[in-house]
């Protein structure tokens, strides 16, 4: 299939399970009929796995306050990993 922007050859990459198909040249991101809805989907539950995480550790706000250190380096979102074609 070709790009609908530039019409270059799209290539496809396979990210956790989802089919990606993304423009070389413009760095156009298609995707197939309900490849976005796995794509919520997932977003939801890690989303809702960090929350978890949060509301099981009660002090956790109160360390952050006293307690903050910035981060060198940030952990990549699952959406950053999926499109990171690089």
């Amino acid at each position: 299939m070709d790009c609908p922007i530039c019409r270059v050859k799209l290539e496809m990459s396979e990210r956790q399970g989802i089919e990606i198909d993304y423009c070389p040249q413009c760095r156009g991101i298609w995707l197939d009929r309900g490849e976005l809805d796995k794509i919520i989907d997932r977003t939801q539950s890690v989303f809702q796995a960090q929350n978890q995480e949060l509301n099981s550790n009660p002090t956790y706000h109160e360390q952050q306050s006293y307690d903050y250190k910035p981060k060198k380096h940030k952990k990549k979102s699952f959406l950053e990993d999926l499109f990171d074609f690089d």
